[in-house]
């Protein structure tokens, strides 16, 4: 009976999730109600058996199958209903909207496309969001405290998470905007990569529309989102290898110590232990481009990039590859010598970080190890003219792809910029550091030195606000989403 009432706490009636349900007075208000997506193609069989046990605790119509109903359809749905009953006056649906918070199983992908969902709704009150760690990486589950191995699938595995939910606290994320655009070939296929080739993680990332202010004649631009992080070079290549293997032969991938030697065994392949000249896109990244950065407030700048590096990494989370942290805890002398400041979650800069080869990537297994800190900005461009190579790799929260560079006179603009927050579930154990929650202080300790006016104005037009996570998604005429609380 304890574990009845227990559930009851998160559990929400048909009426407000079945189309055209009978509406009926609900006998119990829930304290958190959620509404649940998991993919149940990750890890391996978890997420299916993840999906039963869900199903089996809660109301089956409040768990959702992502491989069978994308989150923007479900959760249009949802706030509509709720919507409509709220003014309405059913006071049950008005508190199940100030309360409501989503839970999300899969990888790092997965849990970025509800994030870049729940940003393009626009809700006054954004419902706060769990992630469960079944995939890869996991990073952001484990940035938040939740977590990175695969959870136990078991009832009491799964009231357990219910109960970290409940008493998780509200934490806000930097969202980050990414514009990639390249001339328009003048011959071939109008895309010049192929739409399978681009990470899930970006969304509905295509060619932007004639009426987005992006656009430009003769040119395809593309546009997206991330939350962890974004990188450019030998890191992202091996990634890169490692999943089209894994494409080819997916029989071969389901044992972890398998794919983890598998991943060391690529990383020497692919030079990314020793310079190869077999392997240009292997150079350092100041021959593939040029980087430029701008700080809080200011101008477009320069960044130094030092020959030696041949990776860099822009990181909003404090985990990458599995729960690394490139960035470390400088001493405050330091941050003060380098104008640096902690690297907080929701601060609105993003910390950029460089590596030489993957022998300096694994001073992160050391206490105090971190790589080359290059600087934090609210705003970073790549400019890739023609040069050492005719491409290179890059990485969006785990999902790398190859990039084509220019092989004429054509210069090709990756440009990441801050997008906005969202709102996290932070569980005890948590690693974000929030720079307005002074109960979450970063310590610094001392470490060895590194060997190494106004903001610019952007128009903000209703198609630059979104993502593009969710273009499906749309208000039926007469409801009025401004006034949603």
């Amino acid at each position: 009976m304890g574990d009845d009432n227990f559930l009851k706490e998160f559990y929400i009636p048909d009426y407000i999730l079945v189309p055209q349900a009978e509406v009926r007075e609900a006998s119990h208000l829930p304290a958190c109600p959620v509404v649940v997506f998991i993919n149940s193609r990750s890890g391996g069989q978890l997420g299916s058996q993840l999906l039963v046990t869900y199903r089996a605790l809660l109301n089956k119509n409040q768990v959702f199958d992502l491989g069978d109903e994308p989150p923007d359809k479900v959760l249009h749905q949802v706030y509509v209903t709720l919507e409509k009953l709220k003014y309405s006056g059913d006071v049950f649906a008005a508190e199940i909207v100030k309360r409501l918070r989503i839970i999300v199983a899969g990888g790092d992908g997965t849990a970025g496309w509800l994030l870049g969902v729940v940003s393009d709704l626009k809700l006054p009150q954004q419902p706060p969001i769990a992630t469960v760690p079944l995939g890869t990486g996991n990073n952001l589950p484990f940035s938040f405290g939740c977590g990175k191995k695969n959870p136990g699938t078991d009832h009491q595995s799964v009231r357990s998470f219910l109960r970290q939910v409940r008493t998780a606290k509200e934490m806000k994320i930097d969202s980050w905007h990414i514009m990639m655009r390249m001339k328009a070939p003048k011959e071939g296929s109008c895309d010049p990569i192929a739409p399978l080739e681009l990470p899930h993680s970006l969304h509905a990332f295509h060619r932007v529309s004639q009426t987005d202010e992006m656009n430009m004649k003769g040119c395809h631009t593309f546009r997206g989102g991330f939350w962890n992080y974004f990188s450019i070079g030998m890191d992202a290549q091996v990634s890169y290898a490692f999943h089209s293997e894994r494409k080819l032969h997916p029989e071969k991938f389901k044992n972890q110590l398998v794919n983890q030697s598998t991943y060391l065994k690529l990383g020497c392949t692919q030079g990314w232990f020793s310079a190869s000249l077999a392997h240009p896109s292997s150079r350092n990244i100041a021959q593939l481009t040029k980087v430029k950065i701008m700080k809080r407030k200011g101008q477009w700048e320069d960044l130094l990039i030092p020959g030696s590096i041949r990776s860099i990494v822009c990181l909003n989370l404090p985990s990458f590859s599995g729960g690394l942290d490139p960035w470390g805890r400088p001493n405050k002398k330091k941050l003060h010598y380098r104008d640096l400041t902690p690297p907080y979650v929701d601060d609105g800069l993003i910390e950029i970080v460089g590596f030489r080869n993957a022998w300096h990537g694994l001073v992160l297994l050391a206490p105090n190890g971190h790589g080359t800190r290059l600087a934090q900005a609210n705003r970073i461009r790549f400019e890739f003219k023609k040069g050492a190579a005719d491409h290179t790799f890059m990485r969006i929260d785990g999902e790398p792809w190859k990039q084509p560079l220019p092989v004429d006179d054509d210069t090709i603009v990756v440009e990441i910029s801050h997008f906005g927050q969202v709102s996290m579930l932070a569980c005890p154990f948590c690693r974000s550091k929030s720079i307005y929650d002074p109960s979450s202080p970063v310590s610094y300790q001392d470490e060895e030195f590194d060997s190494c006016e106004e903001e610019e104005h952007t128009e903000n037009s209703e198609e630059r606000r979104k993502f593009g996570a969710s273009d499906t998604f749309k208000f039926p005429d007469g409801i009025d989403i401004a006034n949603l609380s």
